[in-house]
């Protein structure tokens, strides 16, 4: 696991060492352990490294036998033994034992397509220099990140956006379109990213850079949802069984220690149970939780411990939410609203006192139907009675007249939405353009109004999924949307921000076709969720309390600490002129939004939350990266400014 960066300049330009390193100096937590820099004419590739197979003789980056070829990634590819031994049995000369140099070979026999051969997780930059051409890849299902950017004939790429930014000030441009989209999700979806010059690689796909142009093109996608039925529900049990428990299997190859999140839901629940059949030693298992009962899993995290005898860890924790929320809403390079990012950072400073790699539960929820928003979905289909030009009469004349205060108006509005846009509307959190306009200023609605719909490329998702039922176009939709931009984002953060690797079997690529081609009847059944995959955790011996109880996940206590711990500091900043004056927010319905909440009238904590971590992101990253206090490379970023003005305002300019 590691952290890579780069350039590729214009033929003719140098490209030093020192500027590489300037890129890769930002990554250091993401590989503490090694750094390794190729500087040679125009081409620029560095890594960090966090040494996890061949702890001596991993050094990137990794050449072919000629040096023609070079490579730095970041990951774990498990079937590299495989690919090993096939690649020797053709004349290839290996000289290390890691997985990376299989990279360099299976390109030269199979050029960029070498990526459909490598199972595992994986963001790669790979340099040819007979063909003058740089790979980029990641992962099928984007547990890995990968950014890139064109600026002045130089394209850069990097684990992390701070490493371009290192490369290149100049491409701190606040997007738009960018922000608009973390006001509707709480993330900024792929390709896009909070900048506007800078975009993410999205999973599945790869990019060649060759004669100054950049050719994305997508590799792999999931499979048909539904064509493969097993015949019974043993026979699915069985299979499902035997795949899975390879997948963990293949990912308990390493070097350093190793140990497991255990949250006391049903996927970690899986995955510790087969990790203990495999291992001859009590597995090391994590969990934290924390005082407030409601929202503490950690007695279902032990009962899972005894059962398989693990070695369990467990801390109870009050933690001091403005300071790791000030941490790491500095160190994240975009707006990010789930509040679950701040359990999974202390879960992660947890397990890396004592493992350097950690196996998680992600993934079960996308695969097998597991979130609550798919029932209330479903039952809600029986509003589609409800003509739709009463429902266009509703949103567009009624809803804008209800004062914020009449109960049901929001139901309403979703209600009178057909299913997909009933869903999508479900899953906004401030959907500006929509119902939430009222929370921001005229300037900023006007902005937003001229940028792309944040709906259209998950209607796309929807309309063009792989499968014929409604919840398995859900299922597609969130795979390529939620699950990248939000679930495995922040794992992939919150785990390198403590220079901890996390790995995810249930996501294995192999197990989640099998899974996708599954008919939905093995996923949901008469309301239960997860069905079949509850079936194989009774079948593994978890405990049956945790199999039927309320999903919680990683839930915190925003409701208690809004008004409570966050009340009389963090929460200020948002009525504060400096916050106002940045021409987002109409300070009127924030004021309102903030009172209410304070006297218990109305919960508006998940609002309060989002529209709080985007000021501190303005403050901690983008003003803080300005002054060069964050990374002195990143010292040009900047916010935009909303100005009363009957001049258009310049969004995208950020300086």
């Amino acid at each position: 696991m590691c952290g890579i960066a780069g350039m590729i300049a214009r033929p003719g330009d140098a490209v030093t060492a020192e500027q590489v390193r300037r890129m890769t100096g930002t990554i250091v937590h993401r590989g503490p352990d090694d750094e390794g820099i190729h500087a040679r004419g125009n081409v620029g590739l560095g890594m960090r490294r966090l040494s996890i197979i061949d702890l001596s003789g991993g050094h990137q980056p990794i050449y072919n036998e000629d040096r023609s070829v070079a490579v730095v990634y970041n990951g774990e590819i498990y079937n590299f033994q495989e690919l090993r031994r096939e690649l020797e049995s053709r004349g290839h000369q290996f000289r290390t034992h890691t997985d990376t140099e299989v990279i360099v070979h299976l390109y030269e026999e199979m050029g960029v397509d070498c990526v459909t051969r490598l199972r595992g997780m994986f963001a790669i930059a790979l340099y040819d220099e007979k063909r003058e051409a740089l790979l980029l890849a990641r992962d099928r299902l984007g547990k890995k990140p990968l950014f890139y950017a064109q600026r002045a004939g130089r394209l850069f790429f990097g684990s992390e956006i701070k490493a371009i930014l290192a490369g290149e000030p100049d491409l701190a441009e606040v997007d738009p379109e960018g922000v608009l989209q973390f006001f509707y999700y709480g993330y900024v979806p792929d390709p896009h990213s909070a900048f506007q010059n800078i975009k993410k690689l999205p999973p599945g796909h790869l990019a060649e850079y060759v004669r100054g142009e950049v050719h994305v093109r997508q590799y792999w996608d999931l499979p048909r949802y539904g064509s493969n039925d097993p015949g019974s529900d043993e026979a699915c049990l069985e299979e499902m069984e035997r795949r899975l428990a390879e997948a963990v299997r293949m990912r308990l190859i390493s070097d350093v220690p190793l140990g497991a999140l255990l949250s006391g839901g049903v996927d970690s629940s899986i995955v510790v149970a087969l990790m203990a059949r495999e291992s001859s030693t009590p597995v090391k298992t994590f969990s934290i939780g924390f005082r407030k009962a409601d929202f503490n899993e950690a007695e279902y995290a032990r009962l899972v411990a005894e059962r398989f005898g693990t070695d369990h860890h467990q801390l109870i924790v009050d933690p001091d939410i403005a300071k790791i929320l000030d941490h790491l809403t500095g160190m994240m390079e975009e707006p990010f609203g789930d509040s679950s990012m701040i359990p999974t950072y202390c879960v992660s400073q947890l397990a890396r006192q004592q493992v350097t790699v950690a196996l998680s539960g992600d993934g079960g929820d996308e695969l097998f139907a597991g979130y609550d928003r798919y029932v209330v979905n479903l039952k809600r289909r029986r509003f589609e009675v409800i003509p739709s030009w009463l429902g266009r009469i509703y949103r567009n004349q009624i809803y804008p007249r209800l004062a914020p205060e009449v109960k049901g108006r929001k139901l309403a509005w979703n209600i009178t939405l057909a299913s997909r846009d009933r869903y999508l509307d479900g899953v906004a959190f401030l959907p500006v353009l929509h119902r939430e306009r009222t929370l921001f200023s005229d300037q900023f609605v006007a902005h937003a109004v001229s940028c792309t719909n944040p709906f259209r490329q998950f209607e796309r998702y929807y309309d063009e999924a792989p499968a014929s039922d409604h919840l398995s176009r859900l299922m597609y939709l969130d795979t390529k949307t939620y699950l990248a931009g939000d679930i495995l984002t922040k794992v992939d953060r919150m785990s390198m921000a403590n220079s901890l690797e996390m790995r995810c079997p249930i996501l294995d690529h192999i197990f989640v076709e099998w899974v996708t081609e599954l008919p939905a009847k093995y996923k949901f059944r008469n309301g239960t969720r997860k069905f079949l995959f509850k079936k194989l955790a009774e079948r593994l011996g978890v405990p049956a309390q945790l199999l039927h109880r309320r999903k919680q996940g990683f839930s915190l206590p925003l409701v208690h600490w809004m008004r409570h711990e966050l009340k009389d500091g963090l929460l200020q900043i948002l009525h504060e002129p400096r916050t106002m004056q940045r021409g987002y927010f109409n300070p009127e319905s924030i004021g309102v939004v903030l009172e209410e909440h304070r006297r218990g009238r109305r919960d508006h904590s998940y609002t309060l939350w989002m529209l709080l971590v985007f000021e501190l992101w303005h403050r901690n990253f983008l003003e803080k990266a300005a002054s060069g206090t964050v990374h002195e490379s990143s010292r040009c970023v900047a916010g935009p400014s909303f100005e009363k003005s009957s001049a258009p305002i310049a969004l995208g300019d950020a300086r």
